[in-house]
């Protein structure tokens, strides 16, 4: 933790796959992140520094990089301003100018919450938030204190379209985003959106989940889970599939990211039927071991619908979340919202805007990657010197690990934690019934929420609950 605050820069999302070097496919990666209007004129790189961190190579290669791409006039460098996308490359294709209008809470808890699904609210940038809110309040225009439009406010749209390009590789304009409450309502709108037929769901996941599938009318379908994530390549043996609901970057509970085959099926199925991948990038951006892998949304915009939400990356309590539309999909989910739905407070969204390009959002989400790796890292390293036994599986991601368990000791170990003042879950709970395939046993520990000064403690208790090795 040596660097300050000051040195942290903005994530930016570069594949560097392809033929020769690493210096060429810096430059490819680049040029085309400029040509296709992902990173828009005037927008400030990161250091050469950062952006070697990030990557994984020598700085020398970024700098080297920026220097033939100024020299190219890709890029322009100033001293003070740092380097940027030069003004005279080909903005991005404009919007079309069409729209005006634009797990259940337990009482009794234990001591400590393990149970996935909560970030480190503790951690929420208070003095930042406000700063942002002071200036987006200042700036703010008379109408943004109505009612407001089913869409959202276009500050946080516009901002959203531009960070999520650099950050996850979403390709979009401002006027395909929708904002919600939250993952939950944006999940709601789309099923009511898509009409009768069946969502296929992935065996390990959220009940509730398809609980709110199904009241809007739709059934849902068990798609299996194994160590390479959904097998998308059954999707086309299922019949009345309207939409498929995946969790590509990072499977939720069991913690796989989808295999690149099986993220080319499930676009090559939406595509062959009309169908629609929803993306659930809940935690996307929490990646440690290496540059989170893009948002699937990028291969076929028309046919993958991106979720993203501030409910982990900030808190909750902000109830701010987005879809991105396919552009056929857009009308139909406005006109569904704005018959009475719940708006996110537009004083919210100018806030997040103003703290998004600021800059204040990505200083927060490299602090926050930091503190959630350690957690991670020193889980791991408990288990390792007091309990080998357990395997830790899935990447190294998120704010949750599974530990592998013996067969039939799941519930034992889960009672067991209880008694030791921790609150968790088995993995067996986020199992679909309908699912052909019995659950695995294994446990889904957050390691995000515990306090610091409580971490270790937390840790003995962890590891007196589990099983003895032989």
């Amino acid at each position: 933790m040596g660097d300050s605050w000051a040195t942290f820069g903005r994530d930016l999302h570069l594949d560097l796959s392809g033929p020769g070097g690493l210096r060429a496919a810096l430059l490819r990666a680049l040029r085309e992140a400029v040509r296709s209007g992902r990173l828009a004129p005037g927008t400030r790189l990161p250091s050469s520094r950062s952006l070697a961190a990030d990557l994984g190579i020598a700085r020398n290669t970024v700098a080297d990089a920026y220097a033939e791409l100024v020299a190219e006039g890709w890029l322009s460098a100033r001293q003070g301003s740092g380097t940027r996308v030069a003004e005279r490359v080909l903005p991005r294709t404009a919007p079309a100018a069409r729209r005006t209008s634009g797990s259940p809470h337990r009482a009794g808890r234990p001591r400590f919450d393990l149970t996935a699904g909560t970030p480190d609210v503790s951690a929420f940038p208070r003095a930042a938030w406000l700063a942002a809110a002071r200036r987006a309040l200042t700036a703010a225009p008379s109408e943004a204190f109505g009612y407001g439009t089913p869409a959202g406010r276009p500050e946080l749209r516009t901002v959203l379209a531009d960070y999520l390009a650099r950050a996850r590789g979403v390709r979009t304009d401002p006027d395909r985003i929708v904002l919600c409450t939250g993952f939950m309502q944006g999940l709601a709108l789309l099923s009511r959106t898509l009409g009768a037929g069946r969502l296929a769901t992935e065996s390990y996941g959220l009940g509730f989940h398809r609980d709110v599938i199904e009241r809007a009318g739709l059934r849902t379908v068990p798609l299996g889970v194994d160590e390479h994530g959904a097998r998308t390549e059954e999707l086309s043996a299922l019949d009345d599939l309207r939409a498929a609901l995946l969790t590509p970057a990072h499977q939720f509970p069991t913690g796989v990211p989808l295999h690149p085959d099986r993220r080319a099926a499930a676009v090559n199925w939406a595509r062959a039927t009309g169908g629609y991948v929803l993306e659930d990038d809940y935690d996307g951006e929490f990646r440690y071991d290496r540059q989170p892998v893009g948002a699937l949304q990028g291969l076929d915009p028309d046919h993958v619908v991106y979720l993203g939400t501030a409910s982990k990356s900030l808190a909750p309590a902000l109830r701010l979340a987005w879809m991105v539309l396919p552009d056929r999909l857009v009308d139909p989910l406005l006109a569904v919202k704005g018959t009475g739905e719940w708006q996110s407070g537009q004083l919210e969204q100018l806030t997040l805007a103003e703290f998004i390009s600021s800059g204040a959002y990505d200083r927060h989400l490299r602090g926050m990657r930091l503190r959630y790796r350690r957690r991670r890292d020193q889980l791991v390293a408990a288990l390792a010197d007091r309990a080998p036994h357990v395997h830790v599986s899935g990447i190294a991601a998120g704010l949750h690990a599974v530990l592998e368990l013996p067969p039939g000791t799941e519930q034992s170990i889960v009672q067991a934690a209880r008694w030791q003042g921790l609150a968790l879950e088995g993995l067996s709970n986020f199992h679909d019934p309908a699912a052909p395939t019995p659950p695995r046993d294994a446990l889904v520990v957050a390691y995000g929420t515990p306090p610091d000064h409580s971490f270790a403690g937390v840790m003995d208790a962890l590891i007196r609950a589990l099983p003895p090795g032989e």
